[in-house]
């Protein structure tokens, strides 16, 4: 059983984070300056959100001067990867008992209704 980081989860559910993983991955690396001009949001917040993503460990940065360069840590990634088949496959078989609980409800004969003496 693969137990779930919520950190983890937490760094890669935004979606500009997720774009910003794309892009190192991609690139093989890159710098907050370098990713912001591929993102719509500014050097500044793109500094932020690689700090969520080194905190998570998503993400080691090297100092090259006055920056940082960042790279995937791909062990990590691929746990978070592993981390999402895992919760995917766990609701795809819970939607699947729901969908059959629903089906024999809906397949199950109506209950007559007891006809009742008004007299």
């Amino acid at each position: 059983m693969i137990v779930i980081d919520d950190d983890l989860w937490s760094a890669v559910g935004d979606p500009t984070r997720r774009r910003m993983l794309d892009k190192l991955l991609l690139d093989g690396g890159g710098t907050a300056t370098s990713l912001s001009g591929h993102l719509p949001v500014t050097r500044q917040a793109v500094s932020k959100h690689l700090d969520v993503l080194d905190r998570a460990g998503l993400v080691h940065a090297t100092a090259i001067g006055r920056e940082k360069r960042y790279r995937v840590d791909d062990a990590q990634l691929s746990r978070a990867v592993a981390q999402l088949s895992s919760v995917g496959a766990t609701w795809d078989a819970r939607l699947r008992r729901i969908k059959k609980i629903a089906e024999a409800i809906q397949n199950s004969p109506l209950p007559k209704k007891e006809a009742h003496d008004h007299g």
